[in-house]
């Protein structure tokens, strides 16, 4: 597979800061030791904000530990304000809420709502159902607890990228059929819902060369599932994509990269969405590739930021 040529041109400066890893058991310490420092680093550059943050733990699922969460308040108490529980990426397996410091940041200050940032257990460590069951207990807790912080519980929206977005579209399963919190909106940026992805014969000639690659497609929902992926049971709250119905699923929008791995089964997603009645609005960037927004100057990722900001901000406000 030779896919440079196809990629946008101010997003190629990008694949040079994106750090190269081998996913495996082995290497998991390192390369999450690695993000961490990545992450310190680039919070030490951040600008500064008025926005204010809080770390709590609170009740997890039960008979597990605790979840911790950030919290993300604008400056100003004035309530109530819609509540958004953001899911961080990291193929099931990396990541921490503050890989999106900056941009949880941005969402209180363009939008006024208030942001719960969820720290999800990671696998194979912890397989299905575990990180989503921890979005869940993050989801229940700020729905039970919105008047004290300033959120209106019938204004509460859920999202995330890549994996965070695979958590978020099973997490959207989930409430829909326990019933126990009404979601309005739901965010997914090129979101990780499809195991069988691993096992198409033949692959996309032309999606899956950058970043997240087929290999580390494969070692991803191993570690999730405990099992190899592409099997007949697989539960739609582990992939999202085997629901057997989209029916009552709150409106949503959907972000891919055309040379995105994920990208055929984020168009049949919100394809089988629309089909069942679900407001559905689908943004696919060509050139770009899986994470491609951290080339943070190129014209597609100024683009994209703001389709989705737009998109959330019409949901909440």
């Amino acid at each position: 597979m030779d896919t440079r040529h196809l990629v946008d041109l101010e997003l190629l400066v990008g694949l040079e800061r994106m750090p190269n890893f081998d996913l495996s058991t082995e290497a998991l310490p390192q390369i999450r030791a690695g993000l961490g420092e990545m992450l310190r680093q680039q919070s030490a550059a951040a600008p500064p904000s008025d926005v204010r943050v809080e770390e709590l733990r609170i009740p997890g699922p039960a008979g597990a530990p605790d979840v911790r969460v950030l919290i993300y308040r604008p400056p100003s108490a004035s309530a109530p304000r819609a509540g958004y529980l953001q899911i961080h990426g990291g193929g099931y397996v990396l990541g921490s809420p503050e890989m999106n410091e900056i941009q949880n940041k941005a969402l209180v200050s363009e939008i006024g709502c208030v942001v719960v940032s969820v720290d999800y257990r990671l696998a194979p460590e912890t397989p299905h159902p575990g990180p989503v069951e921890d979005c869940y207990a993050a989801l229940k807790w700020l729905h039970d607890n919105a008047d004290g912080l300033g959120v209106d519980p019938g204004r509460i929206a859920i999202g995330g990228e890549s994996a965070g977005g695979g958590l978020a579209a099973a997490l959207a399963l989930l409430a829909r059929d326990r019933g126990e919190v009404p979601i309005i909106f739901q965010r997914l940026k090129y979101p990780m819902i499809d195991d069988r992805t691993v096992t198409r014969k033949p692959p996309h000639p032309y999606a899956g060369e950058f970043v997240w690659t087929a290999a580390s497609n494969r070692f991803g929902w191993r570690s999730l599932l405990g099992s190899e992926p592409g099997g007949p049971d697989i539960p739609a709250y582990a992939a999202a994509a085997r629901a057997e119905s989209l029916k009552g699923l709150p409106a949503t929008y959907i972000s891919t990269g055309a040379l995105d791995i994920f990208c055929d089964e984020n168009l049949d997603y919100a394809k089988r969405l629309l089909a069942a009645g679900v407001p559905t609005e689908l943004h696919l960037y060509p050139g770009a590739y899986h994470g491609y927004e951290i080339a943070v100057d190129a014209e597609v990722t100024k683009r994209s930021l703001a389709d989705a900001l737009r998109a959330l901000k019409r949901a909440l406000v």
